[in-house]
């Protein structure tokens, strides 16, 4: 075998090496940014749960909370901004953008919740209706699945931004355009608490 076939043999199969690199790494990104996708379509669900649930626990205390109007309507401004936020979210999940202004109307939501319960206890008769308790039980089941969805999201997404970041495949997350993912985190340290839900 002539020297110059060596060279072109080992040419070619160096090529081939760093091609197959390459694809590689493209793959593990594109898996890992749908993994991350998939988990935002987890808590996409609960939040639409949660969404859903809001308006029955609104409408429940109506009869009792007659004359705190205000509230009720901040509620449900609350709870409509925050779905139209998710709307956007779940459209592009690890949008920066869209995840910061989810989080900013989830903890929104969060407050204006808080105050509606707050004020709920004080009616006992409210405390004592069954459908409220059960709505406040489904509520108080769909918020830990949410903090629960939104830990295994913010797990993908720190694993993809992490394999993006390192070389060489940054390079091919900068070739191709794999942008970085915001994780679901909530600033304000009130809105890092959970949502107390407790009508004992």
């Amino acid at each position: 075998m002539s020297p110059l076939l060596i060279v072109i043999i080992v040419l070619v199969a160096l090529a081939l090496v760093a091609v197959l690199s390459v694809v590689g790494l493209y793959n593990k990104l594109v898996g890992l940014r749908n993994r991350f996708k998939n988990a935002y379509a987890q808590i996409d669900v609960q939040l639409k749960r949660r969404y859903d649930l809001i308006p029955n626990l609104v409408e429940t205390a109506k009869g009792y909370l007659k004359h705190e109007r205000d509230t009720l309507d901040a509620v449900i401004t609350a709870r409509n901004n925050a779905s139209s936020a998710n709307t956007d979210a779940a459209a592009n999940p690890g949008d920066p953008a869209a995840m910061q202004k989810l989080a900013s109307t989830e903890g929104v939501l969060s407050g204006t919740l808080g105050s509606f319960f707050a004020l709920s206890e004080a009616y006992p008769d409210l405390k004592a209706n069954t459908t409220m308790l059960s709505l406040m039980e489904e509520l108080t089941s769909t918020e830990n699945k949410v903090a629960f969805s939104r830990q295994s999201y913010n797990d993908s997404v720190m694993a993809y931004n992490t394999q993006r970041e390192v070389f060489p495949s940054s390079l091919i997350a900068s070739t191709f355009h794999f942008t970085a993912a915001e994780l679901f985190a909530i600033e304000e340290a009130v809105e890092r608490e959970a949502l107390k839900v407790s009508f004992t």
